[in-house]
């Protein structure tokens, strides 16, 4: 008897926290509503930063979003999103649209364990959203995205693999965002046109062990983002995501360049050789990754930071 009681007691305390996580929630979408709005009262703005709030995303991208998909004009038929690189999507660029918004979209995942968290999770019924484990790479991204139902005109496109994201971005095909948010490694610099050489099981921390050796410089993706049509409208303040809108939809966001958008990233999650975080930052971490190996993706030749640098 003593048994069934604590049980009941253990159930109404989950019960308990379980609202209580529900209305904290709820709390931070109306004031995620509250700032958009305030956002739209004060657009245009002369730089993204003016525009970040965070409901759900990582740092500022929630506002970030709402200010470019006004300024864009999505139309109702647009409303949607493809990401990958979501973990549980506890954190997440697109999930404010899909909370707040009520937009349909593709979430992908390497781990089987985070999609199954979501698919478990009353999100997924109470919304319009397609959750998938599978391992991203530029051989299969247009299948897995067409497999899923997703082709045409979408509204946002968001990569964040910690790899190959330049040359996932490069190869997508089968959908036409009007926005796309892209990670770029900021201890790359902003002078060079460069990312990590592409392998289809790239890891970041088997790549090398200080973790900082991925993904690919603003610069890089000026330049691709430009031949795919798009405009570099800027970066958040934390420094690890990059904002494309398609050139015929800026209306009035402003375009900057490499050099003028850059941003040195704030977070120390660099790793020793024995994988102990060791929070390198500033020179020491450009020091750390000088001499390995880089794609100039101007002229596809293998170089390093230090032989550009020189």
């Amino acid at each position: 008897m003593k048994n069934l009681k604590s049980l009941l007691k253990i159930s109404e305390k989950i019960k308990f926290l379980l609202n209580f996580e529900q209305r904290f929630q709820d709390i931070m979408v109306m004031q995620g509503q509250s700032l958009s709005l305030q956002n739209a009262k004060r657009a245009p703005f002369e730089s993204l930063c003016h525009a970040e709030f965070k409901v759900f995303s990582q740092s500022g991208e929630d506002g970030i979003l709402q200010y470019l998909v006004r300024e864009s004009k999505i139309s109702p038929d647009e409303k949607i999103f493809v990401e990958f690189g979501v973990e549980d999507y506890s954190e997440a660029n697109t999930k404010f649209l899909l909370v707040n918004n009520f937009w349909r979209g593709l979430i992908i995942d390497g781990s089987k364990r985070n999609i199954n968290k979501v698919k478990k999770s009353d999100l997924y019924w109470k919304t319009d959203l397609k959750a998938i484990d599978a391992w991203v790479d530029r051989e299969r991204i247009n299948q897995l995205i067409g497999d899923s139902g997703f082709s045409g005109k979408i509204g946002i496109l968001s990569i964040d693999i910690d790899g190959n994201d330049y040359w996932v971005w490069e190869s997508i095909r089968i959908v036409d965002p009007v926005i796309v948010v892209v990670e770029w490694n900021s201890v790359f610099g902003p002078k060079h046109s460069i990312s990590v050489p592409y392998a289809s099981d790239f890891s970041r921390l088997s790549a090398h062990y200080s973790g900082l050796y991925w993904g690919a410089s603003i610069k890089a993706f000026e330049i691709l983002g430009r031949k795919k049509g798009y405009k570099l409208v800027g970066s958040n303040q934390l420094g690890n995501n990059l904002f494309f809108v398609k050139q015929s939809r800026l209306g009035r966001l402003l375009s900057v360049n490499a050099k003028d958008a850059y941003v040195v990233s704030h977070f120390r999650d660099s790793r020793n050789e024995k994988g102990k975080l060791n929070y390198l930052s500033g020179e020491a971490r450009y020091k750390e990754i000088a001499d390995l190996p880089m794609i100039d993706v101007n002229t596809n030749l293998i170089t390093s930071m230090r032989q550009l640098d020189q």
